[in-house]
């Protein structure tokens, strides 16, 4: 064991063993006892992401989702607060809320009908007589998780004793801002999802989101579909400008189209691409000519991936969410996007819809690829498990930036070390 090492134990090894600066261990990718310790030291003491705003749009409304592998229903009380409760009754356990998403005045538990408000509270059990002097209703709320949001960002954490969020995002809050822009000048709201599993370790999915190395190779055929305007937008690789940041806490962005960082920042030189002429005529018919160029410039999203550790990444034009179910099991949930404004915006964000359809969608160029890869890796990790996995790229040229960011180009692995020197201190802390 090296002189270095630092933290708990984990499984045999330290995780100062297991994450170095320049590469990681390949059992982090297949090791059963590792990925427990990694739902209880990681998914269950950080800020896990799990909705925003817009799918909770009034009292009652709710959605299921989980915390790690932790079942949880988020929904939003008749107060308007936005509550993140553990979706299991206080009697016996079973879950009180199988619904993906809805509305409802409460939950009740399907096996003896305990009923629960939508601020967790314990309102009924039937039969009260067998539970005189045993029982006492408040004591036994469906468990509450901390919940805070940022930007419309919601996330929920089971530790009580987590930092507060927005210490948490730190610098990522700029990006946070940045991304919200792209509803061009109204809110965003989400427009739908889809779901997959793939056969892999999450931090395979983890890895991708800020991974510019892979995106000509893996994603030949999509720039082989597309118009001119986009390949030529996204040909980054040889951009001095286009870097990764490493922005602390795990987190990190990856800018690919540097120009298109901050919506806001238009001088009107950019012309609007061709493909959306047709768009902009039906606009032009409501609404001005600049609230029309901002929707319209925004249509492909940010010029920029913002990866959030652990499970949530604000990718260019869609939320890439990842829920680990095992070592070897992750499920992702690609969420589109758009502006939520006046009845004219509905051409706006059909486009949006098809565009995203045509890369993230399950029939798509881009998701079958990246799955594909991130399978390959799985299988390919089981092969001699002591061999280490590289993350080494443009740690040679990597500069702290303006603002004291790790920083290289984007086709390096800055945003990889960012996320497993967070691992390395969540696994290591006892």
């Amino acid at each position: 064991m090296s002189a270095d090492v630092t933290g708990a134990d984990v499984t045999g090894a330290t995780a100062a063993d297991l994450v170095r600066a320049d590469r990681v261990a390949g059992r982090l990718y297949t090791d059963p006892e590792l990925f427990e310790l990694e739902m209880t030291r990681i998914f269950e003491r950080a800020w896990v992401w799990v909705a925003h705003t817009s799918e909770l749009p009034g009292p009652g409304t709710f959605k299921s989702t989980h915390v790690g592998r932790q079942p949880v229903i988020v929904t939003r009380d008749r107060k308007g607060e936005i509550r993140t409760l553990l979706n299991r009754c206080r009697h016996r356990g079973a879950s009180v809320c199988e619904k993906p998403q809805g509305r409802a005045n409460g939950f009740t538990c399907p096996y003896h009908a305990w009923s629960y408000g939508l601020d967790g509270a314990l309102r009924g059990v039937p039969y009260p007589d067998g539970y005189e002097g045993v029982l006492e209703k408040r004591d036994l709320s469906l468990r509450r998780l901390r919940t805070e949001s940022y930007g419309g960002m919601v996330f929920a954490t089971l530790d009580p004793d987590a930092e507060p969020l927005e210490t948490f995002l730190g610098d990522a809050r700029l990006w946070i801002d940045r991304f919200m822009k792209q509803g061009g000048g109204y809110p965003v709201k989400v427009l739908g999802r889809h779901r997959f599993t793939f056969r892999g370790n999450w931090k395979i999915q983890l890895e991708n989101t800020t991974d510019g190395y892979h995106f000509p190779i893996v994603h030949r055929s999509w720039m082989a579909s597309v118009d001119a305007e986009t390949a030529d937008m996204m040909s980054f690789m040889t951009d001095p400008t286009a870097v990764t940041h490493d922005l602390g806490h795990g987190h990190s962005v990856m800018q690919m189209v540097p120009a298109h960082s901050d919506l806001d920042a238009d001088d009107g030189s950019e012309p609007l691409q061709a493909r959306f002429d047709g768009l902009v005529a039906e606009l032009s018919a409501t609404l001005d000519p600049a609230a029309v160029r901002k929707v319209v410039r925004a249509m492909h999203g940010t010029g920029f991936n913002l990866n959030l550790f652990p499970n949530v990444s604000l990718s260019a034009a869609f939320f890439r969410v990842l829920r680990p179910v095992a070592v070897d099991e992750t499920v992702i949930e690609h969420v589109a996007i758009g502006p939520d404004g006046p009845p004219e915006l509905d051409a706006v964000n059909r486009a949006r819809l098809r565009i995203h359809e045509h890369f993230q969608g399950p029939f798509g160029f881009g998701t079958p690829d990246d799955a594909e890869g991130w399978d390959r890796v799985q299988r390919g990790a089981a092969a001699a498990p002591d061999m280490p996995i590289l993350i080494n790229r443009g740690s040679a040229r990597e500069k702290a930036d303006a603002d004291g960011h790790p920083t290289a180009h984007v086709t390096d692995e800055t945003g990889m070390r960012a996320a497993y020197g967070r691992w390395k201190e969540m696994m290591g802390d006892d």
